[in-house]
């Protein structure tokens, strides 16, 4: 049995130890990055830790920190009100409020993740206020920031479009955002209808919530309020730890869109300029970091990349290329993309199987365009998969769920556009070969 297969049949059997053992996956999946890696790989200790995610790893523990101060000083609630003003009180519209920020940030320039990381906290808040599924509105988010994400001047789209003609490819940044754009809009409907969108049309504002019981649906709540007077005073207050809260998140913001600053460094320097001030908060606020995910992103990215390292993702592709009908290669490399890019780097995915197809492109058997936009939304759509960066951030930013359960739901969600998306935008750009 060669080495690649047996890296792949241990990452099954993490799945289905984690799943049926209750065992965090992240730690499964470290004890297998040590034992595949030095026992098949014969690499060394350190090569294995070079795939550690560090910069992931600062980012989930900066953005849920700085947002557990946001909340426990009030500024999360201050924000949800506020944008019930916004929205006229329609709980209806947040989720699309959500989706299309997330959506213009990533269209006007911001990593995926970073967008992600600057709302997702903010709207799952929001989500465990007012009732609203937090799949829903995880699912919006995400979708959201990938509708945007391949506009010419994004930072995907700009990518793309490199390695494209780097590799003397046919393109069309046109083609490639639009296909991003209407694919995730037209999940984002679907997801909305049936995640219980159109039920929150008619529920009340002031409606009482039925206290929550730990689970990850649309049937969940959490305390819109009363009509006291008081707590509404003093949710719309805004005190000196909520303005410099604000300030602090502004200045992520900026350092993230503007200076294209790490976003977790960025988050974590936020949180510390304000627990010096306001130590008492940041007591607080520390024990909300989500460790257990922290764990279990980063050992699956860790094994995931042990793979990388040991030519296993490369073997697979390299398997799939050799296919001799174009079509049905092609259909196979999106899913290719799907799948990898749900535990791994969407961009970086990209970057290695673009230049796989390269042989059977210039045959010109196969449009270039279509297959492009087609493995671009295929490797994005599943973003949402809790090993992600994006579906990570968005479980992080979770409030009053049961984590275990909504972590599944990510997963099986993510497993869904893994299964569904890649035949689907074939079947729209490939087969038809207009592009």
């Amino acid at each position: 049995m060669s080495a690649e297969l047996i890296s792949i049949l241990v990452l099954v059997v993490v799945f289905v130890i984690a799943t049926t053992r209750s065992i965090n996956m992240g730690a499964l999946a470290f004890a297998a990055a040590f034992g595949v890696g030095t026992l098949v790989a014969d690499m060394k200790t350190d090569d294995i830790f070079k795939g550690f995610p560090g910069s992931l790893f600062v980012v989930l523990v900066g953005v849920t920190f700085l947002f557990a101060i946001a909340r426990a000083n009030g500024t999360t609630d201050w924000l949800v009100h506020m944008a019930i003003r916004l929205v006229g009180g329609r709980i209806a519209l947040m989720p699309w409020v959500m989706f299309a920020i997330t959506g213009v940030l990533t269209a006007i320039g911001a990593v995926s993740p970073a967008a992600v990381a600057i709302v997702a906290p903010i709207a799952m808040g929001f989500a465990a206020k007012y009732r609203i599924s937090p799949l829903l509105m995880g699912v919006m988010v995400v979708h959201g920031a990938q509708a945007g994400g391949f506009s010419p001047i994004s930072i995907y789209g700009t990518i793309v479009n490199g390695i494209v003609a780097k590799e003397g490819l046919p393109g069309n940044e046109i083609v490639l955002f639009l296909a991003s754009l209407v694919v995730n809009l037209l999940i984002a409907v679907v997801v909305f209808v049936v995640l219980g969108g159109m039920k929150l049309a008619r529920q009340p504002l002031d409606a009482p919530a039925p206290a929550r019981t730990g689970g990850g649906d649309d049937s969940l709540g959490g305390g819109v309020g009363d009509g006291n007077d008081d707590e509404t005073d003093e949710r719309v207050t805004l005190t000196a730890p909520r303005i410099a809260t604000l300030l602090g998140l502004a200045a992520l913001v900026v350092a993230a869109l503007v200076f294209d600053l790490d976003v977790g460094l960025a988050a974590i320097t936020v949180a510390v300029l304000l627990s010096v001030v306001w130590p008492e908060t940041s007591k607080e606020a520390i024990t909300q970091i989500t460790w257990p995910t922290v764990l279990l992103i980063c050992g699956i990215l860790t094994y995931v990349a042990v793979l990388q390292t040991m030519g296993t993702i490369k073997w697979a592709g390299d398997s799939v290329a050799s296919v001799g009908a174009p079509l049905l290669a092609a259909l196979l490399i999106c899913y290719i993309g799907a799948i990898v890019s749900a535990f791994a780097s969407s961009v970086g995915i990209m970057g290695a199987l673009i230049p796989l197809a390269v042989p059977f492109l210039l045959q010109g058997e196969v449009s270039a365009i279509g297959l492009i936009a087609a493995l671009a939304v295929s490797a994005t759509v599943v973003d949402v998969s809790p090993f992600s960066t994006n579906g990570a951030l968005v479980l992080a930013g979770a409030q009053d769920v049961d984590r275990d359960k909504f972590f599944k739901q990510l997963m099986v969600y993510g497993g869904i556009m893994v299964a569904a998306a890649p035949p689907l935008v074939w079947l729209a750009l490939v087969v038809p070969g207009i592009w």
